[in-house]
């Protein structure tokens, strides 16, 4: 199954990039046709390589920003500024450019509509990629299911998929800002900690599952107080990234 599929498995693809969109100053959607691309599951990765004229050769892994049902493969990259792969990919790269790519990879952070119970997604940044996923193929396949997003981001500005998580009327989505916020702004102030999510997670009598994305320390602190919590650490799923992207 693919979704189960290991790096050494799979075949480097070109993928052309056919649209694109700014979400924020540092942060751009791109959408690819993929030919011989067969299909992911919400919450998998891919990895892009770029080959310069002199064949220098740099790698990265990017999380799947389009759902499973969608008909191209979406990513979405947050410039790293001493990055090798990022710069190119927001500031460079224009539609008909081609790339290469495998994937999908990873079959442990993902979501299927096979678990009914509440659904707990925590993002931080731009942790909320493969999440966004999820929330398409959860409006795709289990809109029935009961889904709480809570976002941190550091201001307004750098929230990412702005205004399609404002149009989600069947989803409870709760946004953290830690640096700056909107004038009159009534939710929280601050990162993310563990009694807000004392008091916005599901208790664990609902039997979640939860998917946490994000820095490393946001990771770690939200992981261990959903556990401090009691609800099981099996349930708790990870993904994190350091410092340089």
């Amino acid at each position: 199954m693919a979704g189960t599929a290991l790096p050494g498995r799979l075949s480097w693809l070109a993928a052309t990039a056919v649209e694109s969109h700014s979400e924020t100053a540092r942060c751009k959607s791109i959408s690819f046709e993929v030919p011989g691309w067969n299909g992911h599951l919400a919450g998998q990765h891919v990895d892009v390589r770029l080959t310069a004229p002199d064949g220098y050769q740099a790698q990265r892994s990017y999380s799947i920003a389009s759902g499973p049902g969608d008909p191209l493969l979406t990513l979405t990259v947050e410039r790293i500024e001493d990055g090798e792969v990022s710069p190119y990919l927001v500031d460079e790269l224009r539609e008909g450019d081609a790339i290469e790519l495998r994937g999908p990879i990873g079959g442990y952070f993902v979501w299927q509509d096979a678990h009914a119970g509440p659904v707990l997604l925590l993002a931080g940044g731009s942790g909320i990629v493969p999440l966004r996923s999820m929330l398409r193929h959860r409006a795709a396949s289990a809109p029935t299911t009961p889904v709480r997003l809570l976002y941190s981001a550091r201001s307004p500005a750098e929230l990412i998929y702005r205004e399609e998580l404002a149009a989600l009327e069947d989803v409870d989505v709760r946004l953290v800002y830690t640096r700056t916020w909107p004038e009159g702004w009534e939710g929280h102030r601050g990162r993310i900690d563990a009694a807000l999510l004392g008091a916005e997670a599901w208790a664990p009598s609902e039997e979640p599952i939860t998917f946490v994305c994000g820095p490393n320390g946001f990771v770690e602190t939200a992981a261990s107080a959903l556990v401090a919590n009691g609800q099981p650490a099996l349930s708790v799923r990870t993904e994190r990234f350091g410092p340089s992207g």
